[in-house]
């Protein structure tokens, strides 16, 4: 990995934003991610919603339910080598480059040009080689691949959304397979997950804190598995 950070600019439409540097450092290894702000409070994400918002996408934005499931993909170092994977609103990147820096074979999507041309670069600076990347609309899906782990992070905030991801859970996922998703319990993404569970998905709930030490982001990590085929 390249270990030094030289300034970026990326220009948009709606002007010009220097890129940023984070670097998750976790059982002897570190990931250097770009991104054009940390969102790590409350205060940061309102400050996104109410005066970015329109402007960036949300993906390129570095959020802490990104840095929760980098650090529960980690902690799954013997899972990830030689998985599947597929990760949903990449967005910056960091779970599945750590997923791919783990040995799993990562497909990374996002809606969004932007935001997939600064995932791309991130995987390059990390010299990760096995990532494919893929611009792809949930509701146009046409992945018919199946995966070992699905991964998304704060995906689930569009409720008028999760009929496709419900979908894409269903179609993509292998035998034996996981969904690992992280949210910082926003109530739509409750929403989905407690249907989910209603009808059958297993939900186990883990939860870190991420960003300052005086006031911590709390994120829940869910894995969900498919209910059992009769």
């Amino acid at each position: 990995m390249n270990t030094t950070f030289e300034p970026q600019v990326l220009r948009t439409t709606a002007g010009d934003f220097t890129l940023q540097e984070y670097r998750l450092r976790l059982a002897g290894r570190e990931w250097a991610i770009a991104h054009t702000g940390a969102m790590l409070t409350h205060e940061d994400e309102l400050f996104f919603f109410k005066e970015l918002r329109g402007t960036l996408p949300y993906g390129v934005a570095l959020w802490p339910s990104s840095i929760a499931l980098a650090h529960e993909v980690a902690s799954r170092a013997e899972q990830m080598r030689g998985a599947r994977v597929l990760e949903l609103g990449a967005g910056t990147g960091l779970p599945g480059i750590v997923a791919a820096s783990l040995g799993a074979r990562v497909v990374q999507t996002d809606g969004q040009e932007m935001a997939m041309s600064i995932c791309r670069r991130n995987g390059e600076r990390n010299g990760v080689g096995d990532i494919e990347h893929r611009l792809a609309d949930w509701t146009a899906w046409i992945d018919a691949e199946t995966y070992d782990y699905i991964l998304g992070s704060d995906v689930l905030y569009g409720e008028t959304l999760h009929g496709a991801l419900r979908s894409i859970f269903e179609g993509n996922l292998a035998p034996g397979g996981r969904v690992l998703l992280s949210d910082p319990f926003r109530a739509p993404g409750l929403k989905l997950l407690e249907t989910l569970q209603e009808d059958g998905w297993g939900i186990a709930l883990s939860k870190w804190n991420v960003g300052e030490d005086d006031a911590p982001r709390s994120i829940g990590i869910y894995e969900l598995t498919p209910p059992a085929v009769a």
